[in-house]
């Protein structure tokens, strides 16, 4: 969440910015999913999709106090659907650091005025 501040303003502009960092590194791939997105299926809670050489797929959900792992194939394939059009609705990687961007700013001007 770009725009809920943990911090103060300078912390959100310094945070915001290691982010674009990595990104423009290579680092990391990022894409922001706007509000104008709507719901979405991906607002129960965050989850985990990995992969491995030499064994089937997990999920991993993860709650306030708990986690569970899910290795039944058709409750893998709900998360990997999830996240498929979690980021078809997302902003592109180029957009979405332009966004960042723009959000740091802001927080780099409003932590100027105090």
């Amino acid at each position: 969440m770009l725009r809920r501040q943990v911090g103060s303003p300078a912390v959100m502009a310094e945070a915001l910015r290691h982010i674009l960092e990595l990104a423009r590194k290579h680092r990391i791939i990022v894409q922001v999913l706007p509000f104008s997105a709507g719901a979405h299926m991906a607002m129960e809670g965050q989850f985990k999709l990995m992969s491995f050489e030499d064994a089937p797929p997990l999920a991993y959900l993860q709650g306030l106090s708990t986690g569970t792992l899910h290795d039944e194939p058709a409750t893998v394939r709900h998360y990997e659907l999830t996240y498929d059009l979690v980021v078809a609705s997302a902003l592109s990687p180029e957009l979405s650091l332009a966004l960042i961007e723009s959000v740091a700013e802001d927080y780099a001007h409003e932590d100027q005025r105090f």
